[in-house]
């Protein structure tokens, strides 16, 4: 029930997303959406990684659960990257800024790989979302290589 409700939210935040940076007040209001969102993303995203780790039982359902959840957080964070934000987070580095094709493209292949990962869920193969999981989480390492500062 509780990620019934979970997942309800991310679809209510999904359907708001695009015009988030005007929903913004302050400037550090956007520096706490997507700080909010990324950290449900990684509690999800670890939840299929112990699975794939073998730190907790492999549950099919579960596994599909969090990879949809994951996609759908995916999209969220980007627009609350902007331009009055850039020197209100000690993880972001300027490149974010300096850089806003390339970051943008780290965005989308984000994007992409949890849409891989959802139908590597979907088989109900541990091997594949193995494998799914291991692209996904390369592509999140590629973009805080690039644009994060470790905390």
């Amino acid at each position: 029930m509780k990620f019934a409700a979970s997942l309800a939210l991310a679809a209510a935040a999904c359907a708001f997303a695009a015009p988030a940076s005007a929903q913004f007040a302050k400037p550090e209001d956007a520096v706490k959406y997507r700080k909010g969102v990324m950290v449900v993303m990684s509690n999800h995203f670890g939840r299929i990684g112990a699975m794939v780790n073998g730190r907790a039982p492999y549950d099919a359902k579960a596994a599909i659960a969090n990879a949809e959840l994951v996609s759908e957080l995916s999209k969220l964070p980007w627009p609350a990257f902007t331009q009055n934000t850039e020197k209100l987070s000690d993880l972001t580095k300027p490149a974010i800024w300096a850089e806003p094709a390339k970051f943008k493209e780290h965005g989308e292949n984000l994007q992409a790989a949890t849409v891989k990962l959802v139908a590597a869920a979907r088989t109900e193969n541990l091997d594949t979302l193995k494998t799914a999981f291991g692209n996904t989480a390369q592509t999140c390492k590629s973009c805080h290589d690039s644009f994060r500062n470790n905390p």
